[in-house]
């Protein structure tokens, strides 16, 4: 799907949902969810990764029912109003939900599961033939909080990370249609984010791309001493050099502009 030499891309976040950690209630009906997506795509996303649950630490998980009435909609609306060719990922750990998203103009699965939650998601992603993402996450939303440890996270991560690449493999997934993501803040202690992103550079050593998604994170809180999610644009889009500089080639953000900023000038330094 990548080369080493292509640019890496911006993703922008959509979540139609109530509760999601930074910006739930937001955009959760059609009028403001086109808004946003059409802000983003102006400021420069290369994707829209749109979702119907929240994952939140400690969130209760939503029925496929519901996630389909939240997210479909918008797809369709997105492709009859706005463009019909920019990728649009949805963000799901359901299979069902995936089907359903990539029927109606869906071009990438994002399962936070790496198909745990569900195994025929890797199933749909085989029979569409789209890129998946994989994410790594130690439990699930509602005890992935609770005391996270590792022997080494840099390496219990990446090892992970393998597996479920292997699993996707198996279930009929080309490789180069896999991405994979060490998911900050999922299951890790800050100091654990930390170490990861110091380390990136390692996880973009796999035969695989990597996906950051960074954006607005509790760890950066912590760093700042800032309880709203809000602040942390600038904060973002330091890591988002950093992704660059290491070679990640998705970094997944909630403010598109200043990120690409940051992934531009990043990326000219990066090629001088």
């Amino acid at each position: 799907m990548f080369k080493s030499s292509d640019k890496p891309l911006i993703m922008g976040i959509l979540n139609v949902t109530p509760d999601s950690f930074s910006d739930g209630g937001y955009f959760n009906n059609i009028t403001s969810a086109l808004i946003q997506v059409e802000k983003m795509l102006n400021e420069g996303a290369d994707i829209i990764d749109i979702g119907g649950e929240s994952t939140r630490p400690y969130s209760l998980s939503v029925s496929s029912g519901e996630q389909v009435q939240r997210v479909i909609p918008v797809i369709k609306a997105i492709r009859k109003q706005l463009s019909s060719t920019v990728p649009i990922s949805i963000d799901t750990r359901i299979s069902s939900v995936a089907k359903m998203a990539l029927a109606e103009g869906a071009d990438i699965v994002n399962d936070i599961s790496a198909g745990q939650n569900d195994p025929n998601i890797l199933t749909v992603a085989a029979q569409y033939d789209c890129p998946i993402i994989l994410m790594h996450i130690k439990g699930t939303p509602q005890t992935m909080q609770n005391n996270p440890s590792y022997n080494n996270v840099v390496s219990d991560v990446f090892s992970s990370l393998q597996k479920s690449a292997e699993n996707a493999k198996a279930a009929g997934i080309k490789q180069e249609k896999i991405i994979l993501d060490p998911g900050i803040g999922f299951g890790k202690t800050s100091e654990h984010d930390l170490a990861l992103l110091a380390s990136l550079n390692q996880f973009v050593k796999s035969e695989y791309p990597i996906l950051l998604g960074a954006s607005r994170k509790k760890f950066l809180n912590s760093i700042l001493a800032s309880d709203k999610p809000q602040d942390l644009t600038l904060a973002t889009s330091v890591t988002t050099a950093l992704a660059v500089m290491a070679g990640v080639k998705i970094i997944r953000v909630h403010d598109v502009k200043e990120n690409r900023q940051a992934l531009d000038v990043a990326w000219a330094i990066k090629q001088s």
